[in-house]
């Protein structure tokens, strides 16, 4: 008997190819964030579920549906599952790792340079008509030679931020859970507390996981402590910033301006957040690039059809 699997939205056809090559491919006819109750309904007979990260997947969702038994998450974060869940029920979870890394660091770069150097707000100045050509004090923006780049969670991404900012002139520091001595030699990067991470950092960027530790430390308490010419920028987790926090600080000048690619309460974004010219909002593309989403629905294929198939996966978490 041929197994299904439902992907809960259309991945890239290649992916689906490659799905189609050893299973059934059931795809849900919506291009929107399915509900729970969706994905109960759409899932029946599937030992497979293809999720993404508007996904909520947890105990609720496995025992209407034990048939399932491998979640293979479009995603390299897998904060949308429960974890326990899924490991008490013998279910096992897939991510997209690796794949995804380049081009995030490269969003995390753009946003770096388009808030420092105020890109967004002289566009819109430009096309409205209002350039009236080049004097003194126009558009003055913030080098980056010199600086310091505050990287929260050196990981694969943080890592691959830091070699792109280093290349740029800036002085690197990190805070993660453990130290990384290998990059401490490649960069000349330096492990500092968090505490000191705030303080010394002119752009801080957050580039770790969302966990019950990071979700809402970066509050106003964590905005007075930073420098009031820092720039924040998030290519995390959105809920690793407390959104109106983050507006009350840009409001009182406790940091200069922010650029964001996730968000709180994702795909809502705090209306004062909105009408901000000192920050730079981004719709979630950390990985959004034809080649990276191919190479992620491809992997998704992969571990799928290996566990069909009896075999490991090769990107298994639980």
């Amino acid at each position: 008997m041929v197994e299904k699997v439902f992907v809960t939205r259309r991945i890239p056809q290649a992916g689906l190819d490659a799905l189609a090559a050893g299973a059934e491919v059931v795809v849900s006819p919506h291009d929107r964030d399915l509900s729970p109750e969706e994905v109960i309904a759409q899932s029946a007979g599937c030992r497979a579920l293809v999720p993404t990260l508007a996904n909520r997947v947890d105990g609720p969702l496995f025992d209407a549906r034990p048939e399932i038994r491998i979640v293979a998450n479009f995603a390299v974060g897998v904060d949308n599952i429960d974890l326990e869940a899924a490991r008490q029920r013998g279910v096992v979870v897939t991510n997209t790792p690796g794949v995804l890394t380049a081009a995030t660091a490269d969003l995390a770069m753009a946003l770096i340079l388009a808030v420092t150097r105020r890109l967004v707000e002289g566009d819109a100045i430009l096309r409205a008509g209002q350039f009236k050509g080049i004097t003194p004090l126009f558009m003055l923006g913030s080098d980056l030679e010199g600086k310091t780049l505050g990287v929260f969670g050196l990981g694969r991404i943080g890592l691959a931020l830091a070699r792109r900012a280093a290349a740029f002139g800036l002085r690197i520091i990190y805070h993660k859970r453990s130290r990384r001595p290998e990059a401490e030699a490649e960069l000349g990067a330096a492990y500092v507390g968090f505490d000191q991470l705030l303080a010394e950092s002119d752009i801080l960027s957050i580039n770790a996981p969302l966990t019950e530790e990071t979700k809402g430390l970066f509050n106003y308490q964590a905005f007075a402590r930073m420098k009031r010419e820092a720039f924040l920028i998030n290519t995390g987790r959105g809920p690793i910033v407390v959104e109106a926090d983050l507006v009350r600080a840009l409001d009182e000048g406790l940091i200069q301006g922010a650029g964001l690619d996730v968000y709180e309460r994702e795909p809502e974004v705090h209306p004062g957040l909105l009408d901000k010219k000192n920050v730079v909002l981004a719709p979630h593309l950390g990985s959004a690039t034809q080649e990276v989403r191919t190479k992620m629905a491809l992997l998704v294929a992969e571990n799928v059809i290996a566990f069909l198939g009896g075999r490991e996966p090769p990107n298994r978490v639980v």
